[in-house]
């Protein structure tokens, strides 16, 4: 579909690139020539940054067509993940959702809300946990306190993400990632 069909939308998001050590002219050519002229590209700490405002039907349809068009720009780079943001603290879900801290506090512990707020992922030892904003969505979504559409899309990057990573493993070390997922899978 192209950028005028009325189904499509502006969706922005960042996708973070390795295999590219330098932004170069040859490389911003050769993304802008492969479609990626809707980003902004920037190298930030040694990464290959593009900051995209791309129309599509869908946030699925914008990332994964410029996850083509990156592959397809023959510049040596590939998609290392979509910029996500995915491990949050209590400031920044409060920031996300409009609220106040003191407000996700008592979300978290149980004093106000509808109760079951999921655990952190981590930091637990280290006083300053972190949750998986995946999880936070669902449990805001639950209880009716985000519309639907952002859960959704928070799936759609945590899917993409997923399968990115997964790649870039079995790139690596195919037999660990074939007998983990054997041992899991067992379990």
């Amino acid at each position: 579909m192209s950028a005028s069909d009325t189904s499509d939308r502006e969706y922005d998001f960042a996708l973070i690139l390795t295999g590219v050590p330098e932004l170069s002219t040859a490389v911003e050519d050769g993304l802008f020539q492969a479609g990626c002229d809707d980003a902004t590209l920037s190298m930030q700490y040694g990464s290959l940054y593009l900051e995209f405002s791309r129309a599509a039907p869908s946030l699925k349809d914008a990332i994964l067509s410029a996850i083509r068009d990156v592959r397809k720009a023959g510049v040596g780079a590939d998609v290392w993940r979509v910029d996500s943001h995915d491990l949050v603290s209590p400031s920044e879900i409060a920031r996300r959702i409009g609220r106040t801290r003191q407000l996700i506090h008592q979300y978290i512990t149980g004093a106000r809300g509808p109760g079951g707020f999921p655990a952190p992922d981590c930091n637990l030892t280290e006083g300053q946990p972190l949750w998986s904003w995946y999880a936070v969505g669902a449990w805001l979504s639950k209880n009716d306190m985000i519309r639907p559409e952002t859960l959704r899309d928070t799936e759609i990057v945590a899917a993409i993400n997923t399968a990115l990573e997964r790649s870039h493993q079995l790139e690596r070390d195919p037999a660990l990632v074939d007998e983990i997922s054997r041992a899991v899978a067992a379990t």
